[in-house]
């Protein structure tokens, strides 16, 4: 049932920490899902420094899914949009065929409080990975819910459950967050063929085993999963139809290794927009 279990690795992005889970060597993707970060939980006091901000930086050829679950973060791009993201809502970003962004946490560095959320890639689809690039927000109110059992769902993008979010997606694929209280029990079902898990917060049993907080389960096809929570927990459900192979390079993915040294060179030679209300900074490549 479990194909292979993948701890997060924590990493420094400046200021604080994540656990990247995805890429990992040996496996790369879930579906469409080609990254994925787990910020925080972590706690900032008022006025911590500027340097703490993402600054504008470029994408191409996936989208960009950004979910929190405490916390509040400023995004701008170049395509003129300014956007809060706050817990419960979802910010989508196409990039397409090329975007910039910044990620500013100006409402925690005014008031101090707690960051923790989920970052997420989706690889785009051959047809699609250089369209036009854009920007679109959720509320609550475009996310169905459920609640029972001692579990509250949400579905975040995609359709699963019987139930489809407003959340425009470009290939077949599901996005959900589980609230589970100590002892209720949850099934994933079987309609995808890519699927996984990541315990964001507690523990759970799956197949007589226990996992915790920070481990993303891969599961193989074909069977539905049971989930038992051991304590209250977050698990972040994903997957989806395979998109095909895709390479990956900085903030880059692509089917085409050529593509990728195109944005470079495009990203190196400043011929990428910045976004117009964050434009007087930016992240070299590396």
């Amino acid at each position: 049932m479990i194909e292979r279990v993948i701890d997060q690795r924590r990493r420094d992005i400046g200021g604080f920490e994540v656990g990247r889970v995805l890429p990992q060597a040996g496996h790369r993707m879930v579906g469409p899902f080609i990254f994925f970060d787990h910020m925080g939980p972590k706690g900032f006091e008022a006025g911590f420094p500027r340097t703490v901000d993402v600054r504008p930086h470029p994408h191409i050829g996936l989208s960009t899914v950004t979910y929190l679950f405490e916390g509040q973060i400023t995004h701008r791009d170049s395509v003129g949009v300014t956007q809060e993201i706050r817990p419960g809502e979802v910010n989508w970003m196409t990039a397409g065929r090329g975007i910039t962004h910044s990620e500013r946490f100006e409402d925690l560095r005014a008031h101090g409080g707690s960051l923790h959320g989920i970052q997420a890639w989706v690889a785009l689809p051959d047809a699609l990975e250089e369209t036009d690039p854009s920007f679109a927000h959720h509320d609550a109110a475009d996310l169905p819910t459920y609640e029972g059992g001692g579990m509250w769902a949400r579905l975040i993008a995609g359709k699963a459950f019987g139930a489809e979010a407003k959340v425009k997606t470009h290939s077949p694929m599901f996005y959900a967050h589980w609230a589970l209280e100590a002892g209720a029990k949850a099934q994933l079902p079987a309609e995808y063929p890519e699927r996984a898990a990541y315990v964001a917060a507690g523990e759970v049993e799956v197949d007589g085993h226990t996992y915790r907080t920070g481990q993303m389960l891969v599961f193989s096809p074909g069977e539905p999963v049971l989930f038992t929570a051991q304590t209250p927990a977050i698990i972040m459900l994903l997957g989806g139809e395979p998109v095909g192979p895709r390479f990956i390079d900085w903030n880059f993915v692509s089917s085409s290794q050529e593509r990728l040294e195109q944005a470079k060179a495009d990203w190196r030679a400043g011929r990428m927009k910045l976004p117009d209300a964050d434009d007087a900074e930016f992240i070299p490549l590396p």
